[in-house]
């Protein structure tokens, strides 16, 4: 019997572009307005912003819901997080940042 595994990257990386990084300091500018803190991060895995980024489209990663077992059967969202994600949102759609 034999085993073959194929694979390789499927996304290209997402780096920080200088418009990603002004679109950060307009999210940290709306969270900060909100009394809520932001900070970067970076973190394993890959989304389709990955794709967006490679094109030089500024790119925020992670405003979606909090939560865990994405994919899964016991995958949920924390409720008590949804009012403040959606809150920087539209401070970022007033601000014009999006």
């Amino acid at each position: 019997m034999r085993v073959s595994v194929t694979g390789g990257w499927n996304r290209p990386p997402m780096v920080p572009t200088p418009a990603s990084r002004l679109l950060f300091k307009q999210a940290h500018a709306a969270a900060e307005e909100l009394g809520r803190p932001l900070r970067e991060t970076a973190v394993g895995g890959a989304s389709d912003g990955n794709f967006v980024s490679a094109l030089g489209r500024p790119v925020l990663d992670g405003l979606g819901a909090v939560g865990d077992g994405a994919h899964a059967r016991h995958e949920h969202v924390l409720l008590d997080h949804v009012p403040p994600r959606t809150a920087l949102l539209a401070g970022l759609l007033m601000a014009g940042a999006v």
